[in-house]
């Protein structure tokens, strides 16, 4: 399929039942309201195509954008294209899941993700804090920096509840991610959840909730799955 037939597919998918779901969340136009799950089917016909890849995401459509981070191939993704792609990150779902998971799996993980987390713009914070959080569930836990984790989880401990909106749900999966995925870090990221408790979230007019980190982490361990890696972050 070529970029018109893509287009084309998606707006033919689109329903106005997902693309309110979707406003009640933040997005917006434009966009045609298709399913993540209708979208995974065209991955097979945009994933060996680059150039493709990086034409659906500069459309601004959602639909485009979330289907080019499903197909992309993050080992071909220049710095470049990846600081152009967090520009565009305007809502959460982009921003802590598409750009985040291409991120972490490109050869710029780690330097995007320290550069990104000290922005003063909040969706890109949270993409850093998104993109760390995704690479420690796949890179082995002898490639970690440990005494720069320790840091990181002082810091949420000390500022997550003053950060921004979007930031202090990032922040506390990241708790948990460290938690889940970092077999040496387990009882420090489970000492700093119960630090820092509840968090509180605005996730507008959603009956979304923000994961209890306490919780998470001991159902994580109550399954025996306490630093099992993931072959790719990328959903």
């Amino acid at each position: 399929m070529d970029f018109e037939a893509i287009m084309q597919k998606l707006q033919e998918w689109g329903s106005e039942q997902t693309k309110r779901t979707f406003m009640n969340h933040g997005i917006e136009e434009p966009n045609f309201g298709v399913k993540i799950g209708d979208l995974k089917k065209l991955v097979k016909y945009v994933k060996k195509d680059h150039d493709l890849t990086l034409q659906l995401y500069q459309t601004g459509n959602h639909d485009a954008m979330y289907l080019a981070g499903l197909s992309v191939n993050p080992k071909l993704m220049s710095k470049e294209s990846l600081q152009e792609w967090v520009q565009k990150a305007y809502w959460y779902m982009l921003a802590e899941y598409t750009v985040a998971q291409v991120a972490a799996e490109s050869n710029y993980a780690l330097e995007l993700a320290r550069e990104w987390m000290e922005s003063d713009e909040e969706m890109i914070s949270v993409c850093g804090w998104s993109t760390y959080s995704n690479y420690l569930s796949i890179t082995p836990d002898e490639k970690l920096d440990i005494a720069e984790l320790n840091e990181l989880l002082n810091h949420v401990k000390n500022t997550i509840h003053e950060e921004r909106n979007r930031v202090r749900y990032v922040m506390n999966n990241f708790v948990i991610c460290v938690g889940a995925y970092v077999t040496d870090l387990n009882e420090e990221a489970k000492i700093v959840a119960e630090q820092i408790g509840k968090v509180q979230v605005d996730v507008g007019n959603t009956a979304c909730k923000v994961p209890l980190a306490t919780d998470f982490i001991k159902k994580i361990e109550e399954k025996n799955r306490v630093g099992l890696k993931r072959k790719t972050c990328i959903c």
